[in-house]
């Protein structure tokens, strides 16, 4: 960085501030990774310096023999590692990825049926703060009080109430398997497009970990990140019946040019997923995930369903006696990085939850291995067993043992360890 060092000595800093961040602490946020160097590298070229309106070999500007090649690689790479007849690379994010979605197949108030935000759903799939829950009527779903798993009857019943044209299935909270199936027979019960939000698991779907959406829901909508482990983008993959209408509403309906460094590292991080070391990865999330929630069940933390299937746990504290963001910011003096969440049937308000949210792609991505969740679970415990009692020494201690995991087990593409 010694352009960017001698330009911008402040953004510098802090860059090289968050390296040492990244590089020291254990990233238990579900949604975060670590990105290859090569995926870096990729973001970082002169491919920033074009602009590319339209597709490949159908663009408003000139000088795109190079581009058009580029966003070829990404989409084939992309139809080939997930199966489908079609794939979009250029929504910018996951949010308008979905925006999208709305805008190729329904028009201002009509309805669509989502999984409620406090149940474990995302804000764009018809949440009311969020705009698809301003410009569209959102009919929201949530999960069995008892299992704290999604409740298929209820959806069934909503659908054949409410009659949506778009039904959505995936959300940023749910600790188990999806049942593509299940929902895809619902959807063609009323009608409706199905789409299969996979932000959170198209890593473990393109690695084998979780069943695949493809042949059950009519579009897949997705960010490039989180357990992908690409770079902060998104795609609309879908049946080449719907490939048009998904086309027309990213561009030219809510996009103009794309982000071609994003593009080229989304085609890197596709070839990364499909070799034999990304399986094996998408396994140990997995299996890290289910051994972390093992131990934190045995020292007493109550799970949402009980566990998981995935990379993600969600912990309800209400039995431990202490908020989830008082948790969350101990956990942070400790090392130990995750979000406070909202859990199902919540009495407290999103802004001070009950629970803590905590994923294990990060951590794999260390190579970190299940033998050591035993580890992180005792220290999870003790600190929030320290917060409890305002033992700041504690979490002082934990913050060192933490430290002395994470330089054992280096992060990938990171200039420091």
């Amino acid at each position: 960085m010694s352009q960017l060092l001698s330009t911008d000595p402040e953004i510098a800093a802090l860059v090289a501030a968050e390296e040492q961040l990244q590089a020291d602490t254990l990233r238990l946020i579900p949604s975060e990774n670590y990105v290859s160097a090569a995926v870096l590298e990729a973001t970082g070229t002169v491919l920033q310096n074009k602009y590319s309106e339209g597709y490949p070999g159908k663009r408003y500007y000139e000088g795109q023999q190079n581009i058009d090649q580029v966003e070829t690689l990404a989409i084939d790479r992309a139809k080939a590692l997930f199966g489908v007849e079609h794939a979009n690379v250029q929504p910018y994010s996951g949010s308008p990825a979905n925006l999208a979605v709305y805008l190729a197949f329904l028009k201002p108030g009509d309805t669509v049926l989502g999984m409620a935000l406090p149940m474990g759903g995302h804000l764009t799939h018809g949440w009311g703060v969020s705009a698809t829950g301003s410009w569209f009527r959102g009919v929201q779903y949530g999960v069995d009080r008892a299992t704290g798993r999604t409740d298929l009857d209820q959806v069934r019943d909503l659908a054949l109430k409410e009659r949506p044209k778009v039904i959505f299935c995936g959300g940023t909270a749910v600790p188990r398997t999806i049942d593509f199936p299940a929902f895809a027979e619902i959807a063609r019960e009323v009608g409706a497009v199905l789409v299969a939000d996979i932000a959170h698991i198209a890593g473990l779907v393109a690695g084998g970990a979780h069943p695949s959406p493809a042949g059950h829901a009519d579009v897949i909508s997705t960010t490039t990140h989180k357990t992908l482990r690409g770079p902060r983008g998104a795609m609309l993959m879908s049946t080449e019946e719907h490939a048009r209408a998904i086309d027309r509403a990213v561009f030219p309906g809510l996009q103009g040019g794309p982000h071609n460094h994003t593009t080229a590292a989304i085609a890197v991080a596709l070839k990364e997923a499909s070799g034999p070391d990304f399986r094996a990865y998408a396994a140990q999330v997995v299996g890290n995930a289910r051994a972390l929630g093992e131990q934190l069940a045995a020292r007493g933390f109550d799970l949402v369903s009980g566990g998981t299937d995935n990379h993600l746990l969600l912990i309800d504290l209400t039995s431990k006696d202490i908020p989830g963001k008082v948790a969350a910011k101990a956990l942070d003096r400790a090392g130990i990085v995750v979000n406070y969440n909202s859990v199902p049937y919540d009495t407290r308000k999103p802004f001070d939850p009950s629970g803590i949210r905590i994923g294990t792609p990060s951590l794999t991505s260390r190579g970190i291995p299940a033998s050591e969740m035993a580890a992180v679970a005792e220290w999870i415990d003790r600190t929030v067993l320290a917060a409890r009692a305002g033992d700041e020494d504690t979490v002082a201690k934990v913050r060192a043992e933490v430290k002395e995991l994470m330089d054992a087990y280096p992060a990938p593409g990171l200039p420091v360890g």
